[in-house]
């Protein structure tokens, strides 16, 4: 857990030392009020002793009373700003870390995982330093230094005070070694929640397509119990805790007091009232004491659950992305929208067999080349290795000449305008996701409005878009709800259009989209990117017939190579995928 605080700013860690100071004058502020009650104590018992005489020792323990309260006050305000600006500074390192990471290091994680993480264990380690700062600093000054004044007063009332001390930690010790285990698991157990929350509410047309509303009540159910039961085990330990430390505290008291009554009674005449002085004094020093190591024994119990939280965070902010930089931040001069792949096998991270296997081809400028094969043959596998979502195993990818590894990530996606399989709209407006992220081109206003209109227009968007309230700046809610599938396509599509590529990618892009819109659209991509680079994965051979080239894929291998005339003729795999969609008279015509 300490390694997470290597993270504080240092204009925290002053902030830190301030408190310190500050803490170490409410602590001796607060140990100086027995000594006032101590010498009122002997004033009431003293002949000739006036009341402004304990006025001005009383006028003293107010302004004690008073000046560590408003110590209390700026160390809890400093503590707050500490502990919000440490969060804050944790959230920041989690986002950017989880930003650079690979598929391979989200898919690792888990996305329920990470966003608990970003959350809930911040907020544990939140809470543990606004706490820390005010107790874990002040309880030890306070119990060192209470210790040493009263260590002189009597034996009797100090082995009286370190039995109570003793029996706190015996039982502290007690409900941690049962607590510590649940403890632990609390985290992992909100992880399972958050998991089945997400899978229900991402799915929950399918859900309700199915009826599986029960099968889905159930298994919340059931993380739900599981993470109410071992919450009310901590609890229940936990309930034990306040009452014990009462009955100690309480139990100290009196037998001060019982000690200090035998004490006062065989002692003489001269000393009682010097005993009965020391036995007030005495019952304020062991009871700062004992609230000492219980304010600690609060640290104690947040502790268990504060260090997992860290851990976990340590575990994200610790690990290193596969995917790293390279150098080049510009392609060879003249050599724009050219692709390469040499030799390239592909293994999922932790799989034992490929998904791809000694493909090898190249894509010349302008060449629009498609990708067919059937479900699992690596299609998508192939394409995302251009914008290095991973890696290959072996073999290398190159884009206008250098290997795809070789560039800065920025400089590679710069040239990339990408439409995945799963069109994502993100909350915002039209515009915003039209003309969404840096493609490293600098634009006014006007011009970026236009680029935007006529992005929409070549994506077939224009007639739905301007008939929504607000046209370009109507809202898009989160995910894009509000829009249809193959609406939210479109405008995922626009969104790479606006960017002006040298390189585009879409990955069964199509397939959301009406006979009628595709062809249009295809057709109006055709003319608007002429002498662009496109790569298009389909499962209909109508969408991709057209191309300059069509890759065929069976089992992660290349099955054939050419248009799609040539393809008909001489690749058995290819055939079998037309003649299963079109007939012999579509196909011939």
């Amino acid at each position: 857990m300490i390694r997470i605080f290597r993270h504080l700013k240092s204009k925290e860690w002053s902030l830190i030392l301030i408190s310190v100071v500050l803490i170490t004058a409410q602590v001796w502020l607060d140990l100086k009020l027995p000594d006032y009650m101590n010498e009122i104590t002997k004033l009431l018992q003293t002949k000739g002793s006036t009341m402004s005489d304990i006025w001005r020792s009383g006028g003293k323990m107010l302004l004690c009373a008073l000046g560590s309260g408003v110590a209390s006050v700026m160390v809890g305000y400093i503590a707050a700003r500490v502990a919000a600006g440490f969060s804050h500074t944790l959230r920041a390192k989690l986002f950017s870390r989880v930003e650079a990471f690979s598929m391979e290091e989200i898919n690792g994680f888990s996305t329920a995982s990470l966003i608990t993480r970003s959350t809930n264990d911040i907020t544990q380690i939140q809470m543990m330093v606004a706490m820390g700062m005010q107790i874990a600093i002040k309880s030890p000054i306070m119990a060192v230094w209470a210790v040493f004044k009263i260590s002189s007063k009597s034996w009797e009332w100090t082995a009286l005070t370190g039995g109570c001390v003793l029996l706190l930690i015996i039982m502290l010790s007690s409900v941690m070694a049962y607590a510590l285990p649940k403890f632990k698991k609390i985290q992992w157990l909100t992880d399972n929640l958050n998991r089945v929350t997400r899978e229900n509410l991402t799915g929950i047309r399918v859900v309700r397509a199915y009826n599986a509303e029960k099968y889905q009540e159930e298994k919340f159910e059931a993380a739900n119990e599981a993470l109410t039961s071992n919450n009310l085990a901590v609890q229940s330990a936990m309930a034990i805790f306040n009452p014990g430390v009462r009955f100690i505290m309480s139990s100290l008291t009196l037998g001060i007091y019982w000690i200090g009554a035998f004490l006062i009674n065989a002692a003489a005449p001269a000393d009682k009232v010097a005993l009965f002085s020391n036995m007030v004094v005495f019952s304020g020093y062991a009871m700062q004491v004992l609230i000492s190591f219980m304010m600690l024994t609060m640290i104690f119990i947040m502790a268990p659950r504060v260090s997992v939280s860290a851990k976990r965070i340590n575990e994200v902010l610790e690990t290193k992305p596969k995917i790293l930089d390279g150098s080049v931040t510009e392609s060879q001069e003249g050599v724009a929208g050219e692709i390469e792949f040499r030799n390239v096998s592909f293994k999922y991270p932790d799989a034992e067999d490929y998904v791809l296997h000694d493909v090898s081809f190249k894509v010349s400028k302008g060449e629009t080349v498609a990708f067919i094969g059937s479900t699992g043959s690596g299609k998508s596998t192939l394409i995302n290795l251009v914008p290095r979502f991973y890696d290959v195993t072996e073999g290398q990818v190159l884009v206008d000449g250098i290997d795809v590894r070789d560039y800065t990530q920025e400089a590679l996606h710069n040239k990339l305008g990408y439409v995945p399989q799963r069109a994502v709209l993100f909350s915002g407006t039209v515009s915003s996701n039209v003309a969404y992220g840096d493609n490293g081109r600098a634009e006014t206003d006007e011009e970026r409005a236009e680029s935007i209109r006529k992005a929409v227009y070549v994506a077939q968007g224009t007639e739905f878009v301007e008939k929504m309230e607000g046209t370009y700046d109507a809202p898009i809610s989160q995910g894009g709800t509000n829009v249809s599938g193959g609406q939210k396509q479109r405008l995922s599509i626009a969104r790479a259009i606006y960017r002006r590529p040298e390189i585009y990618i879409f990955d069964d892009t199509f397939s959301a989209l009406d006979y009628r819109t595709d062809r249009m659209l295809r057709a109006m991509l055709k003319k608007e990117t002429a002498g662009v680079t496109s790569l298009i994965v389909a499962q209909r051979i109508g969408t991709i017939r057209d191309a300059d080239r069509i890759v065929v894929l069976d089992e992660g291998k290349v099955a054939g190579i050419g248009t799609h005339d040539e393809l008909m003729k001489n690749c058995d795999v290819y055939r079998e995928i037309a003649y299963s969609q079109l007939s012999k008279e579509e196909l011939g015509a």
